[in-house]
């Protein structure tokens, strides 16, 4: 016999409810941190002040306009995209491999990205003055963007035979992949000059840094249209937990599913790191720490993910302004170094279940 809980009537173990309550708490905060952001930096303007003369109709000082809304809002736009992005792909990359240290790293993505950032970087003189003239500083980004979805489009093309993708062979493929893409950028590495490592060092750590409403521009729409796709995806994933053979049993396109699944998160992470550079950590720890609260449920676990992930962000970024300023710290190393211990710390007090 099915345990009722009695006040509410819910199935016993029904964690629904944690999701939704969670969704609501997780937008505050993504509120409350982009407040803040928006109010930190080393100018000292004020962003409660700027606004308040800007809603009444005031003139702004043109230091107070350019900082926060040339250089701060893209800044904190970027960082939630960048943050949502990839912590919904970890999310449902976890998933689709049904591992929850799976991550879009394993898929050659971040690899063909960074790939494709190092070749720009060291190589990019190497191209006619015409085409470097038209690519300008969008060279870096657009072929972090390039490499990313070529290395997917590869690893697609080896696991998938007579319309049917093997998640196994992705993943082996993927790791393989991965390796050869960091052999090949070794060797770029190896002819690179003095400030071409500088740049790329910087790079491989990630950074907001050179947000503006250009890149916004040019990647918004490819992580925004990622993540819209993957709600639809949530079932799906619920579904693979069970097994391929038991989710096609019940009538699940397995093979829809999954496709949608690599190729939006593919998309979303390529975008991503475009805008950022390399960023780790948050597909990994963001979609696991919500696994542990409110369950598996991927109906609110993508949502919540994206929130999280976003506020993670800011808040990393808000730390990298702040420590060493007016200079900044990569938001990659905050991250690794607080999250890197935190993660350590949760799974530490949730072995039980975790062991269950």
């Amino acid at each position: 016999m099915v345990a009722l809980d009695a006040p509410r009537g819910r199935l016993a173990g029904d964690r629904r409810h944690l999701g939704r309550a969670l969704a609501a708490w997780l937008t505050l905060l993504l509120l409350a941190v982009s407040v803040l952001s928006l109010g930190s930096g080393a100018s000292g303007v004020s962003a409660a002040a700027v606004l308040t003369d800007w809603a009444a109709g005031r003139d702004l000082a043109e230091i107070d306009r350019v900082v926060l809304f040339d250089i701060r809002l893209p800044r904190l736009l970027s960082g939630v995209l960048v943050g949502a992005a990839l912590a919904v792909s970890g999310a449902v990359m976890q998933g689709l491999f049904r591992n929850p240290l799976a991550d879009p790293g394993l898929l050659g993505v971040s690899a063909g990205a960074s790939l494709g950032a190092i070749s720009a970087i060291v190589l990019g003189g190497l191209l006619p003055p015409s085409i470097a003239a038209l690519a300008g500083w969008h060279l870096v980004p657009l072929a972090a963007f390039a490499g990313s979805w070529v290395a997917m489009i590869v690893l697609y093309g080896i696991a998938t035979r007579q319309g049917r993708t093997s998640v196994a062979t992705m993943l082996l493929a993927g790791i393989a992949l991965a390796a050869m893409i960091a052999a090949l950028s070794g060797l770029i590495i190896y002819r690179a000059n003095d400030q071409q490592l500088r740049d790329l060092t910087f790079w491989g750590l990630g950074s907001l840094a050179g947000a503006s409403w250009t890149k916004l521009g040019a990647a918004a729409p490819i992580i925004l249209a990622a993540l819209a796709v993957t709600p639809f995806l949530a079932r799906g994933l619920n579904g693979l937990a069970l097994g391929e053979a038991a989710a096609a049993h019940v009538g699940l396109r397995v093979q829809r599913v999954k496709a949608g699944a690599i190729l939006s998160a593919a998309a979303a992470t390529g975008a991503a790191v475009a805008i950022s550079g390399g960023i780790g950590f948050v597909g990994i720890v963001v979609p696991h720490l919500l696994r542990l609260l409110a369950g598996p449920d991927h109906r609110w676990l993508l949502v919540n993910s994206g929130l999280l992930g976003a506020s993670v962000l800011i808040a990393a970024d808000m730390i990298s302004r702040s420590v060493v300023a007016p200079a900044e710290l990569p938001i990659g190393i905050v991250t690794a170094m607080i999250g890197g211990p935190f993660f350590l710390w949760v799974l530490l007090s949730n072995r039980r279940v975790l062991d269950a």
